[in-house]
């Protein structure tokens, strides 16, 4: 017989009658299949492949395999239907595997990415957008340095700059000033993994001389600052927060840390993040919440919320695939910018999702954020998402009629509150227009099949070798056991749920045809799931403060841990997050410098620190 796919199928369809009967009892395929094209001599010249004739492997499986996987994916199949895949299921599908299991195993380099790329500039925006490149900071003022180091570590970069560009403060005390803070605070917030103290007074030296001799190299030169530990620092061990990495130390800087090297800025600690980039548990405990030490600062960019809030250093650089930058800046009463997708490369930090990572700063104003930004944008060999793109920002920009869009009824509706709604009056008194706005009720939480799918596919080595069961959180909604479900999703769901992906893309695309901006509550479910999809940029700013009874979690309730309540409710920072357009990080700064003003909370502290 010919290894044709027409003769193939013809074959294996007579023993259908019986392979259903016998694959009913468990006892596997009722027939023979013919062996693998390669093994059969003699095939006619010009014979096609076939699917279905590989030579079989791995585990038999019967139709009663099929009955219980059904529940994983919810298909239902007869039992016809189960006893036809379970007949061919080691010739035509196990072989598939062969790259994991298999003799020919091929191990997949942690930087290799995936061939497919999301673009979010989808062909209804057009170009990206394009201001006319210039970056306006606002102009110095004349503010005197303070006598105390607390007022000084207090202070924005935006003022913190102007101090050491005139010579009223040196690199080096500055410097010093927050490493002594670093050590006298981290007993009480865990955000510290690694303090770069002899590193950091190197490069406030190098920094102070560059300066004297009249090299000033712009506005973070000289300024300290601190890495989530995902990214890479040469010598300098960078641990994931995870126990597999703890002394992992690279031998080159991720790009983000080249360029603020280049920029003159000073690295005092590799600050915590949740565990392989999954809220704020990492291996040295909970980093904890600067306002209320009684509950975590979430995640995952646990360590940079939790620093910046405390003025523990002037800004950070923090990460975010599903709301890790928003939820910190929330928490701990920061600014958190996270750039548009594409915007800021990842070459030589840890990869959770290739499609959805993005790396973004945290700091005290709005400003702070953008002079950071203007240091780390542009594309990168390294990371093949990342693009040319034009960064256009005026700190004195003329606002008025601006369209800032927002949803009626989630203004009306938790998670928004008093403070949501009166973000959105300052809009109107500020000059700004709002706009309503809607979007579909769609399943927006289904895309987060493609986040599962990606993190177990970056992780798959550490699962399947059980080094995941080394993490501290090992709670049911933590990884481990997230990358080992992740192994059954769907790969048909996975197709459809990326073109739902793009479909959802063309609905924000529709939306930002209405407006400029939008304005939403923070940790609102469908926007953060959104916009992290569609790789729309976002700044979370302090907006006012409200009181809460009890502590809040990023993790799922659990009955033998009961948060602590409080009574009276505690006084907590309370942020709002404006969405932007794709690549227009500009107009979402200047909307957001004029509201920041308006608000009038941003220099209130964290109590204690």
């Amino acid at each position: 017989m010919s290894g044709s796919r027409r003769e193939f199928l013809t074959y294996s369809s007579l023993g259908l009658l019986g392979a259903a009967l016998q694959a009913q009892t468990g006892q596997g395929p009722a027939i023979q299949l013919p062996p693998s094209q390669s093994q059969q001599p003699g095939l006619p010249p010009g014979a096609p492949p076939a699917f279905g004739t590989a030579a079989p492997v791995g585990p038999a499986v019967s139709g009663e395999t099929f009955a219980e996987a059904e529940k994983l994916v919810q298909v239902e199949m007869t039992a016809a239907d189960r006893a036809v895949a379970a007949s061919n299921w080691q010739m035509q599908m196990a072989p598939v595997y062969e790259r994991r299991v298999g003799p020919r195993k091929l191990a997949l380099a942690t930087t290799l990415a995936p061939a497919s790329q999301w673009n979010p500039d989808i062909a209804q925006v057009g170009r990206l957008y394009e201001g006319d490149g210039a970056f306006v900071r606002s102009a110095a003022t004349r503010k005197p340095l303070p006598s105390s180091d607390e007022d000084i570590a207090w202070a924005p970069v935006w003022q913190l700059s102007r101090w050491i560009e005139s010579r009223s403060i040196t690199s080096a005390r500055l410097t010093e000033i927050y490493l002594d803070r670093l050590e006298r605070f981290d007993a009480k917030l865990h955000c510290v993994i690694t303090l770069t103290r002899e590193h950091a007074l190197q490069q406030a030296r190098k920094a102070d001389a560059e300066i004297a001799a009249g090299h000033y190299r712009g506005a973070l030169h000289g300024i300290p600052w601190g890495a989530k530990d995902l990214l890479d620092t040469a010598s300098i061990r960078t641990t994931y927060g995870a126990e597999p990495y703890l002394d992992r130390v690279p031998a080159m800087d991720s790009v983000v840390v080249e360029r603020l090297n280049a920029a003159g800025a000073v690295l005092v600690a590799k600050l915590s993040m949740g565990a392989l980039a999954l809220n704020d548990i990492w291996f040295g405990g909970q980093t904890m919440n600067p306002w209320l030490l009684d509950e975590g600062s979430s995640g995952s960019s646990a360590g940079p919320g939790a620093a910046t809030g405390a003025g523990l250093v002037a800004f950070a650089i923090g990460s975010e695939t599903g709301g890790s930058i928003v939820s910190p800046s929330m928490r701990c009463g920061v600014t958190g910018l996270r750039p548009t997708y594409g915007r800021v490369p990842r070459t030589g930090a840890m990869t959770l999702c290739w499609s959805l990572d993005k790396l973004g700063p945290m700091a005290r104003s709005v400003e702070d954020t953008m002079l950071v930004l203007n240091a780390i944008s542009g594309p990168d060999a390294g990371d093949l998402a990342s693009v040319p793109s034009t960064l256009t920002f005026n700190a004195g920009a003329d606002l008025k009629g601006l369209r800032v869009g927002y949803f009626p009824a989630w203004m009306k509706e938790d998670p928004a509150t008093d403070v949501d709604r009166a973000a959105l009056d300052t809009v109107k008194k500020v000059g700004m227009t709002p706009v309503a706005v809607s979007i579909p009720d769609w399943p927006y939480d289904s895309l987060n099949l493609i986040l599962f799918a990606e993190a177990a596919a970056a992780f798959e080595e550490l699962t399947l070798n059980h080094r995941v069961d080394e993490l501290k959180a090992q709670v049911p909604d933590a990884w481990p056991n997230v990358f080992r479900q992740s192994r059954f999703l769907s790969a048909v769901d996975f197709v459809q749920t990326d073109r739902f992906r793009r479909k959802v893309a063309e609905e924000m695309a529709r939306v930002f045809s209405e407006v400029d901006l939008l304005l939403v509550p923070s940790l609102r479910d469908e926007m953060l799931v959104i916009t992290n999809f569609t790789g729309h940029p976002s700044l979370t700013l302090r907006a006012g403060f409200v009181e809460v009874a009890e502590a809040r979690s990023d993790w799922a309730p659990d009955p033998k841990h009961l948060l602590p309540k409080f009574s009276p409710p505690r006084r907590v920072p309370h942020g709002v997050t404006l969405i932007g357009r794709l690549f227009d990080e500009g107009t979402l700064a200047q909307a957001g410098m004029v509201m920041e003003k308006a608000f009038g909370v941003a220099d209130e502290r964290a109590p204690g620190f």
